[in-house]
């Protein structure tokens, strides 16, 4: 599929019953925020000064009532700083918390209770750290920085720029970390597994395509509440992937009503965010878009890429029970389809691209989730979700026996779904966390259940060449130059449900300056009918104030795609891949605003998927490898009007097949990686931010192409590509400069808000897509310019 690219942590939200008395200015523009301040378990705590400060420098303070609430109004609107502090806390404060007109925004802090020492620390909501217990590299990405990220346009994937570890190309919105591959990476949503959180993943198409993990997430932004990211050595509480584990925390909704239309080029999306009309004591964010890309791909000349159309429509809601139990509802249904034909053939540039597809996917998520508060510390968790995706894809191509050539669109030869998948999944599962503390410190249990009923299947409508292939692709006579699939090979289905389960738990020992958490997870892979022991452990030791260590170590287990299980039937009972992960880091705080995280780590890969034919689709579990590196991050929070951030990242991963060959840098390792960027907001209405990143050429395989290769065969002239080596040879190094100008004003009852945001400002060249030609031989790069994205959105709030 070619579609090319064109610390407030969560806590419960309370109503404040209690005061608030600010010395208050009459503002033409104003609104207000509600701040929350709750202890690690959920409980309100009442007496925890609360400050806000405007970013010129005017500060007002208030303590929290009963209900751990305070509501501060009539704020000139702006960026301002929010902290909460109490004694026997951990103060904690988040940057950048934006009013807005006639708005009043949540705002919800935890604050953990420690000895003396980390009584003088403040935490920043959106500085490294993110798991108070885990690794020195986890991280918090709070809203504001989310909305507003360089490079993101609208999508919430392309705004985690500056993580340790973390790539994000641009070119598809994914990312890869520490040498690992976009689809290794563990994303929850508000707890939820829905591993279908970006549009046009493809199963079929070219190699760039089918690795690159999609093109658009199903999240804008402003919908995502915050971010928390690890890219290694989290908590026993999760597993399944073992390259990063991202979790998003839909926004919940505001306090006071608002609504808003954004306008795109592609299409528009309608959002209300604010109390329930229907329901008492609930907020709830809805939004619904609906992007056609396949007018916009024929406005600005890219016909040739196709049709592709999105639709998402997000529910969430959140309603006080009473003054132990929560319920929220989630409901994601992002469908999507991608059609290209021949008349998109007729359009591509010398009708080098006579790819045809056509996918159509359904996916849908609901959820609910009830937390209650038991005893004087406990509070218990429990997720129930019904998880759906349907999806249809074939491949075809257009002029199979001809050579191309000017012809009305109804005489052009084609054969249509020669190859399709069908991919059909459904799932309930219960996820269920129990929170509690006694003598040594925190402790956390839980039990994760599924039930999962899989159909998956592939057809070959009749043999086919194919003119791309590897060395080690099964050929009957080594002595042809291209591959031949047939049904007898290729056909295969997989239709099963089973239960998957697992089960974890982790203590926490405070031990004076020491903070050990010692946990064990155990997984059962229904499907493979195998069970895995994590063990998981993490140290962290609060040096001075200022300065704090941490090592983890643990094993990591990665299942195998249901797509690799349908491939062949030998793949059925194929295991998880495992990794053994050990890290050293330290954090340090320079002053009021500048942080700096030093993380080296190493890894131990074993039991890796490798050797998938693309005649037969055989895979096996014979891989290993390790992995190494370290990363730097220099941040610089928000104060005085600017932020900053640089991250330096070196990775090293071998694998070995263990075929004989030798090992070999793995398809992700760019080794070296930097990236720098800043915020600045020039005024209450002007805001600008730039980034560059450069990494290090990812490694590929080298390849001969051959000519005539049906001579003799009757065929027309033909050409191959033939990949003869495992990433003996790097692409080019990537480098692309963003920037990015958001502006915000009010046009009488309404608020405009806009932002350009130009990728590769000075078109930097494609380092990484070299597309053959068969008709011609002909192998051609990537050409680099300047992408600008456009967002404007009308907001209302009363």
């Amino acid at each position: 599929m070619k579609i090319r690219k064109r610390l407030s942590m969560p806590g419960r939200i309370c109503v404040a019953t209690g005061a608030l008395a600010f010395a208050t200015q009459a503002f033409a523009a104003t609104g207000g925020m509600r701040v929350t301040v709750t202890t690690e378990d959920g409980r309100p705590i009442m007496g925890a000064e609360v400050a806000v400060e405007s970013r010129r420098g005017e500060r007002r303070t208030a303590i929290t009532a009963i209900d751990g609430g305070v509501l501060v109004e009539r704020l000139e609107t702006g960026l301002y700083r929010v902290a909460a502090a109490r004694a026997q806390y951990v103060g904690v404060e988040a940057p950048t918390v934006r009013v807005v007109r006639d708005k009043t925004v949540p705002v919800a802090f935890v604050l953990r209770r420690d000895d003396e020492l980390i009584e003088e620390i403040v935490v920043v909501a959106n500085a490294i750290r993110g798991d108070a217990y885990g690794p020195a590299s986890s991280s918090y990405v709070d809203r504001e920085r989310l909305r507003t990220a360089t490079g993101s346009g609208a999508d919430v994937l392309r705004a985690l720029d500056g993580l340790p570890g973390l790539l994000s190309t641009g070119d598809f919105a994914s990312f890869t970390v520490r040498g690992r591959g976009p689809r290794d990476n563990l994303i929850l949503v508000d707890g939820f597994p829905y591993d279908k959180v970006v549009h046009f993943d493809s199963s079929l198409g070219e190699r760039e395509d089918i690795a690159g993990g999609g093109r658009y997430s199903i999240f804008a932004p402003n919908l995502i509440g915050g971010a928390e990211f690890s890219p290694g050595g989290w908590s026993a509480a999760y597993g399944g992937r073992n390259g990063s584990l991202l979790k998003l925390r839909v926004a919940e909704g505001n306090p006071s009503p608002s609504a808003s239309l954004r306008l795109d080029l592609a299409g528009a999306e309608i959002v209300y965010d604010g109390p329930s009309p229907l329901v008492r004591d609930t907020a709830i964010i809805a939004s619904a878009r609906r992007f056609d890309f396949g007018r916009l791909f024929d406005t600005i000349g890219e016909g040739d890429i196709g049709n592709p159309v999105l639709t998402d429509v997000i529910v969430k809601t959140r309603t006080r029970v009473d003054a132990d139990d929560a319920l929220e509802f989630l409901l994601l249904h992002t469908p999507e389809d991608y059609q290209r034909n021949v008349s998109h053939v007729l359009q591509s540039e010398n009708f080098e691209d006579r790819e045809l597809v056509s996918s159509a996917q359904d996916s849908t998520l609901f959820g609910v989730t009830w937390t209650r508060l038991m005893g004087a510390d406990g509070r218990w968790e429990n997720r129930f979700y019904h998880r759906a995706t349907e999806k249809s894809s074939s491949e075809g191509e257009a002029f199979p026996d001809s050579m191309p050539a000017v012809l009305p669109e109804d005489r052009v030869p084609v054969r249509e779904r020669i190859l399709a998948l069908g991919e059909r999944e459904t799932e309930f599962g219960w996820r269920s966390d129990f929170f509690t503390g006694n003598r040594w410190g925190p402790l956390r249990a839980g039990v994760r259940v599924s039930r999962l009923d899989l159909d998956f299947s592939v057809r070959l409508a009749g043999d086919w060449i194919r003119y791309v292939f590897d060395r080690r692709d099964f050929r009957p006579d080594r002595a042809r130059r291209f591959i031949v699939l047939n049904p007898e090979e290729t056909d295969s289905a997989f239709a099963l449900a089973k239960t998957s389960y697992a089960a974890f738990a982790e203590q926490v020992f405070e031990l004076g300056g020491w903070d050990v958490r010692a946990g064990a997870r155990y997984e059962h892979d229904g499907f493979a009918g195998a069970g895995y022991f994590s063990p998981r452990l993490s140290a962290n030791r609060r040096l001075s104030p200022a300065v704090r260590v941490s090592a983890t170590a643990g094993s990591f287990y990665q299942s195998p795609r249901f797509i690799e299980r349908a491939a062949d039937p030998s793949n059925f009972g194929l295991g998880s891949e495992r990794v053994d992960h050990v890290s050293l880091g330290a954090n340090w705080r320079l002053g009021e605003r500048w942080t700096v995280l030093v993380e080296g780590y190493a890894r131990r890969l074993d039991d890796l998927l490798i050797g998938r034919d693309s005649v037969t689709g055989m895979v096996g579990n014979a891989g290993e490898g390790t992995s190494h590196g370290v990363d730097i991050v220099v941040n610089r929070g928000f104060a005085r009007g600017w932020s900053a951030n640089a991250v330096y990242s070196y990775n090293d991963v071998t694998l070995d097949d263990n075929d004989g060959a030798g090992d070999y840098p793995a398809d992700y390792n760019h080794q070296h990686m930097f990236s720098v960027g800043a915020r600045w907001e020039i005024s209450e209405r002007w805001q600008v931010g730039a980034r560059w990143k450069y990494a290090t050429g990812r490694p590929r395989d080298e390849f001969v192409v051959h000519s005539d290769v049906l001579a003799g065969l009757g065929g027309p002239l033909r050409y191959s590509q033939e990949f003869v080596t495992d990433n003996t040879a790097r692409w080019d190094d990537f480098h692309t400069l963003n920037v990015r100008v958001d502006y915000r004003r009010s046009l009488g009852p309404v608020d405009l808000v806009a932002f350009l945001d130009i990728l590769n400002v000075y078109g930097a060249a494609e380092t990484d897509e070299l597309e053959f030609n068969p008709a011609t031989g002909g192998v051609v790069g990537g050409d680099g310019e300047p992408i600008p994205l456009i967002g404007l959105r009308f907001e209302k709030n009363w």
